[in-house]
């Protein structure tokens, strides 16, 4: 109903008859006037001619709000695969222009953001399919080697190229900034600890400690005593985890993120359906798909075929994605895993 009102209002804004616009479109004055009443719309494929026509984006002729439209961009960067250069060319000129709004300008970037982080994943495996050849090809060459390592986010040996100092910079200017904005300190604290800067992580724990109360301030403190090998630290904050893990559905699957690097397998699995048991709908897929690796490295190949298609259902019945690159994604997994 709403894209035949805007169809309406944009030929009449034209001075248009329904059989000129019939006729600059290549269809019948009856499918206009079906489409203006309601009765039907315009066929998928002819919405682009249709836009160009009226000069407008596919969006408007939704008569979708401003929000709407960038909620519909998100879910389409996130079903998309790779987007062509005219694609994204055209979703960075909508972006571009939302940005002006002062009121969308912050959502407008975060949108530029992840369509960028879509692209340069898909790149990424790109990357890894043209690398894999490339090792094959050259039978081991040492810079195709180099490249498929970089391009499957290979650990890098050498300190300079693998520390996160720029990183940790910014966010420690924000955090001293913005020093309530829990997320970013989380994201400080765990790029120092990976640095192992562990002086400067525990002077910013006691800070996350004052405004979190939740089991991530034992995680934290875990992955401290983890980085300084103070094994007695570490088993106590595992049992302060362990026993509100009941009840925090995020707290048991990062119970099963340190018993998976520990190589105890079986609790593991255990904490991830826990965890995934605990949590509300929608369910995320992170621990099916942590048990699906798990099952892959075991060398258990029915049992990693059976989360997978578990993360399929998750994807269908909590999400609604029934298709696209994450379905392709996983069904590829599945086939590889019955070749």
């Amino acid at each position: 109903m709403e894209m035949g009102k805007e169809i309406r209002r944009l030929r009449t804004d034209r001075g248009l008859t329904q059989e000129a616009l019939a006729e600059a479109l290549n269809v019948t004055a009856q499918s206009v006037s079906k489409w203006e009443c309601g009765t039907s719309v315009p066929d998928v494929q002819l919405l682009p001619e249709i836009a160009v026509f009226f000069g407008v984006s596919i969006d408007e002729l939704f008569a979708m709000s401003p929000e709407q439209q960038l909620e519909r961009m998100e879910n389409q960067i996130y079903a998309h695969g790779l987007f062509s250069e005219a694609e994204q060319r055209q979703l960075e000129k909508q972006l571009h222009a939302f940005a002006e709004n002062p009121v969308l300008t912050g959502q407008a970037e975060l949108m530029l953001a992840k369509l960028y982080n879509n692209q340069a994943e898909q790149y990424r495996l790109l990357a890894v399919k043209h690398g894999k050849e490339a090792v094959e090809k050259t039978e081991g060459d040492r810079d195709a080697v180099s490249e498929l390592a970089v391009a499957w986010g290979s650990y890098i040996p050498d300190w300079c190229m693998r520390n996160h100092h720029a990183l940790i910079e910014w966010f420690t200017d924000f955090c001293r900034r913005h020093p309530d904005k829990r997320a970013a300190l989380m994201w400080l604290l765990d790029n120092l600890i990976a640095d192992r800067r562990l002086d400067e992580a525990k002077a910013w724990m006691e800070k996350f400690a004052q405004m979190d109360k939740s089991f991530r301030v034992p995680m934290y403190r875990y992955l401290i005593a983890q980085a300084e090998g103070d094994s007695a630290e570490l088993e106590k904050q595992l049992e302060a985890l362990e026993a509100i893990a009941d009840s925090e559905w995020c707290c048991a699957t990062t119970l099963g993120d340190f018993y998976t690097q520990r190589q105890d397998y079986d609790k593991a699995i255990a904490w991830y359906r826990k965890g995934q048991e605990l949590q509300p709908s929608p369910k995320f897929t992170d621990s099916v798909m942590s048990i699906a690796h798990i099952c892959e490295i075991r060398g258990d190949k029915a049992g990693a075929i059976e989360a997978y298609r578990e993360q399929l259902r998750l994807m269908r019945e909590e999400w609604g994605v029934v298709s696209g690159e994450e379905c392709e994604a996983v069904e590829r997994a599945i086939r590889k895993l019955q070749e």
